[in-house]
This record gives structure tokens, sequence and C-alpha cells, in this order.
């Protein structure tokens, strides 16, 4: 709610500070003695357009501030935005201050807890603290783009909107799938053909995981065979030769004698077993050793076009580890699987784009049944509230106002499913919803923002206030000439019903009539006072009842005994009409005369 508006330099003010309270705050006063400034200086913090014929003649700035308190409605949308625009403060999520400044050179500003904004942020704001009716104003219930959103909460459908929402969403992101298979089924194509290609690449290969290893095994004993050959030539003859080297006896001739020797000393010394069965196992090795060479001398292969072979079998292995940027055989083999899984999920985009098609036929029959339930409630919803609002009208004088809630659907040939009928939608449903009203009898009915202005338009928006409070979450509601046109009788009812709509919200209105603003809360008067040769507006709060009293017979127009005996009369009836009435339980509306 607006706690403080503080005002220097605007108009005909020179410096003003206010406090308003919870419950009916009401601003009376003579005629041209600024009473609707006040509602301009609020409607500037709002982000109306700054005007620098505003700024108080002889001086160089006008300066408006007012501070706000967020409400549990309003809270969590304001904190959003002043996240969003990095001006939270630590432990500043109970109050928002705005300011904002006009030069009289044409220059304004504005500014959200000491840092400067743009005036679209503070509209923003402003958005989810006060709307303002009258002349000019915040009239969020004239824009059609609210009236659906206020049918809903109404109605109680904000629950049935979220789950709708989260079934459009699967529906997109189906669509958008959809999309993207078609669109790229040429790119897929290509694709699909370049992996068939490089498949049969590497089949055709046969690659073996040991492969390479074994390549270059082969190739290094084939480019090196003639030193092979040669010295396992001489290993031979040295082991087990016919003639070695320098008329010496073979390796295996020698260690035969030393086992034989070895053989004599064990039988003079039998703990020489062990050396001696050494010797024999040493002798049985090197012969072994000795085959083992002669079988691998003929092993040895001496081919240069099996060199050659290998080679090229190398080379192809080298070059589809570059193609594949693999390190080895294996991780070609893991690209190969890779491509096979992709392969296979292209050559099953057919059948995989008929299975999101079918998949979003059916979202879109859910959507469909979601959406037709959700409009048959706002159907009922809309009766409910054209009744309420005319009802309210009625009591408010306008007797022969007519209200229609407008639902309409759109025809659309990708829509969703309701019956035999293809519709738009959207998250929220089906229907386009537009407030209708005709003020005076035979007038057709219009879009409510055509209807009316000034006083007619205030009293169209308490009625829908009236009837709308429980959906409605702006903290602050603020009424200038909603008595335009109504006689006193009728005040006491516009009275009564703007009091009954602080249970839910703080309400401001400025007034000239005494059976309105009977029903205050809080009560401020404004007057003007001239001093040094210039006009200057101010403003008391009215604390004691005589002073009410005395105010309440001004505006009757008689400040003599009867006068003050009808405002008093009229004081204490306001206060039996709150003392025995509800704000959220309204009682019966007065009869007029």
């Amino acid at each position: 709610m607006l706690e403080e508006i503080r005002v220097r330099n605007f108009a005909i003010i020179d410096q003003l500070e206010l406090t308003f309270g919870e419950g009916l705050n009401v601003i009376t006063g003579e005629t041209g003695a600024g009473k609707s400034i006040i509602i301009d200086a609020v409607e500037l913090l709002l982000g109306a357009k700054a005007d620098p014929a505003m700024v108080r003649a002889g001086e160089e700035r006008a300066v408006i501030e007012g501070v706000f308190r967020l409400s549990q409605g309003a809270r969590l949308a304001v904190l959003l935005v002043l996240e969003r625009e990095n001006l939270l403060e630590d432990g500043g999520d109970h109050t928002v201050t705005i300011m904002r400044e006009i030069r009289a050179n044409g220059r304004s500003s504005a500014r959200v807890g000491g840092v400067t904004v743009s005036i679209d942020v503070i509209s923003e704001i402003g958005e989810f603290l006060v709307d303002v009716h009258g002349q000019s104003a915040h009239l969020s219930l004239l824009k059609s783009a609210a009236h659906l959103d206020l049918l809903d909460r109404y109605a109680g459908l904000m629950d049935a909107r979220d789950a709708l929402s989260m079934v459009v969403g699967r529906l997109t992101e189906t669509r958008r799938e959809i999309a993207d298979l078609v669109e790229n089924e040429a790119q897929l194509e290509r694709r699909s053909a370049r992996l068939r290609d490089e498949l049969e690449e590497i089949e055709a290969a046969e690659l073996q995981p040991d492969e390479e290893e074994t390549l270059r095994s082969e190739r290094q004993r084939l480019a090196n065979s003639e030193q092979l050959a040669r010295f396992t030539s001489e290993t031979i003859t040295l082991l087990y030769g016919d003639e070695v080297p320098g008329g010496q006896e073979s390796a295996v001739d020698q260690l035969v004698q030393v086992a034989a020797l070895m053989g004599k000393l064990k039988a003079i010394d039998a703990s020489l077993q062990e050396e001696y069965d050494l010797a024999e196992t040493t002798v049985a090795q090197v012969e072994e050793l000795a085959l083992s060479m002669r079988r691998y001398v003929d092993s040895i292969e001496h081919s240069p076009d099996r060199l050659d072979e290998v080679e090229e079998r190398l080379e192809l292995v080298n070059s589809l580890k570059r193609r594949f940027g693999a390190a080895s055989i294996e991780e070609i083999f893991g690209y190969a699987e890779r491509a096979r899984a992709e392969l296979e999920g292209i050559e099953h985009s057919a059948e995989r784009l008929e299975a999101l098609r079918e998949q979003e036929t059916g979202l879109l029959r859910h959507v469909g049944e979601l959406s037709e339930r959700i409009s048959r409630a706002r159907l009922a919803a809309a009766r409910r509230l054209s009744d309420g609002i005319v009802n309210e009208l009625a009591d408010l004088r306008m007797e022969k106002a007519q209200f229609e809630v407008s639902i309409m659907q759109q025809e659309d040939p990708e829509g969703c499913y309701v019956g035999e009928r293809r519709l738009a939608f959207t998250p929220i449903g089906i229907d386009q919803v537009e407030f209708m009203m005709s003020a005076n009898p035979g007038e057709p009915l219009r879009p409510l923002a055509k209807v009316a202005s000034g006083g007619e338009a205030a009293r169209i928006m308490l009625a829908l206030k009236r009837v709308l409070t429980q959906a409605d979450q702006t903290p602050t509601l603020i009424f200038d000439e909603i008595d335009q046109g109504i006689g006193g009788r009728v005040g006491s009812v516009v009275g009564r019903k703007l009091w009954e709509l602080t249970g839910e919200h703080q309400v401001l209105v400025v007034t000239h009539m005494a059976q309105l603003a009977g029903f205050a809360d809080r009560h401020f008067r404004v007057f003007k006072q001239i001093d040094g040769g210039r006009t200057h507006t101010q403003i008391v709060s009215l604390e004691s009842e005589e002073q009410r009293v005395e105010e309440l017979a001004a505006m009757l127009g008689t400040i003599n005994e009867p006068g003050v005996l009808s405002a008093r009369e009229l004081l204490h009836e306001a206060r039996h009409q709150k003392g025995y009435g509800k704000r959220e339980d309204p009682p019966a509306p007065l009869p007029l005369p």
C-alpha cells in the first residue's frame, strides 16, 4: 500500500508530506484547492508522462517521492522486477521507494531506492502497486489483455490453467522436434550417405583388434631379415655347431663335459647333488635353445614383396586413424559403432516422425479437452460476474447499464481439437475474453474502454472492483471524481461500497460528497493558502470527530447548527453501517429514492 508521499514544488504545492493508512483514505476540499493534484503526483510515480509545466512557477525542479509497503499479493511480482534490475537491498523486501524528478528545462528522471532507472521500470512496478481510476488513469480493468486473468482468478481457474500450460509446453516441444526433422530431412540424407560410406570403408579394411602391433613386429623382422639370419647362425654355431671359431669345442659339448665332471664329484661328495642336477638341467636347456634357434633360422623370411604388403597395410591403418580421429584400431571400432547407431536413428527418422505426429495429435486432443473444460467454467463464471456487476451498477445509479463478458474462439486448421472443430489456443486456453458494456439504453455493447470516462468510468471501475475484489491483487485503489453526477443518497451507497473494498485493498478517494466522506477511516482536508502573494496548497489530517463534522458540514454547504447536526448524523450513520457491515460480506444495498 501507499504509506507516504512527499511532494515539493509541484503545481501549486510547494511542500507537502502525507502519511496514508490502511482502509479508506478520503481527501476533500474546496474546488481548485489541489485535491486532484495529489492524484497527479501519484500517477507520476507510476510512470505517467512528465510535463515541465508541472514544476511550480519560479522553481527549477519538482520532486515527488512515494514509499510503498509491499502486500503479500504484490511482493513477489515487484521483487522479481527489482532483482532483474539489480535494485534489491538487504532486508528491503517489505517496502519500495520511488522518486520522480521533473525539471523546468523539460528533463525528468526516476529512481527506485535511490538508483536511477528508466520510466519503463517504474511503470512496470507501478502496475503491481496501484490502480488509479478517474479522468486519467492506470485503468488496468479497461485493458482487454487483463480481462482473461481477472475472469480466471474470479472463477478460481489458475491451477487448471497451470495444468493446461504444462500440456501445451509438451506439445510445443513435440512440434519443435517435428519441425527439426522435416527441415533437416535433406541434411540428414546427406549425413546418412556419408555414414554408410565410412562404415563400408571400415568394414572393407577387415581390421583385427591387435593387427597393428602384429604388423609392426612383422615389419621389424622383414626389414632386418639379413641381420637376424646372420646372428642366429652364429648363435647356433657357438651352441652346437660343427665348426667353432678358434678350434674350440661348442658350448653344448663343453657343458656336457661339465655335467660329467659334476657326476664324478657327486659320487664322492653327495652334498653336491643339487649342483649336479643344475648342471644336467643346464645341458638340457642349452640343447633345447640350440634346437629352437635352428627352427627359428628356418623361419626367417627375406621377402621384399611381403615387406611392401606390410607397409601398405600399416599405411591403411594409419589413414583410417587420421580420418576418424582415432589413436588406435579400437577407437576406429568405437567410431564405427557410434556411426551405426546414428545411421540407425536417421534411417528410422521416418518412423520417429510418424510417432511424433501421432503424439502431436494426442496432445492436441488433450489440450482441447482441458481448454474446453476451462472454457465452460469461464462461461459460468462470466454469467455470475455479469449479474454481479449489473447489480452493483444499479446501486450506483446506472440502472440501465448492461454488462457482458464476451468469450470468443477462433478457428485454426493447426489448432487443438474441440469436438469437430479445430481452434486456436495459447497456454491459457482457447478463449479471447473482453468485458463489454452499454452505459445507456439503446446503446450497443462495446468494449469497456470505449464506453465511459470521468466519474462514470470511476463508478464502472468501482462496480468491477467490488465484484472482482478477490481476483484483483492490486493493493492500492485510487478513485478520483467517482461522485460525478450522483446525488447524496447514492453517495452513501458509494461510500459504503468503497469502504467494503478495504477488506482486500487500501482505498484512496478524492471526493466533494459528504455522504461518501463520512465512511473514511482516515480523512484529509485540502485547502489553499495565500502567503506573500503566492498560492500554496496545504493538507491536514482530520483527527477529531469535531474536525470531521466541521468539514462534512462545509461540504454540505451549511456550517450553521442544522448543517452541523446533519453532518454529525451523516457521520454516525456511516459508523453505524461500518459497525454492522463486513468488508468481506457487505450488507444489502440501501434503497434509492
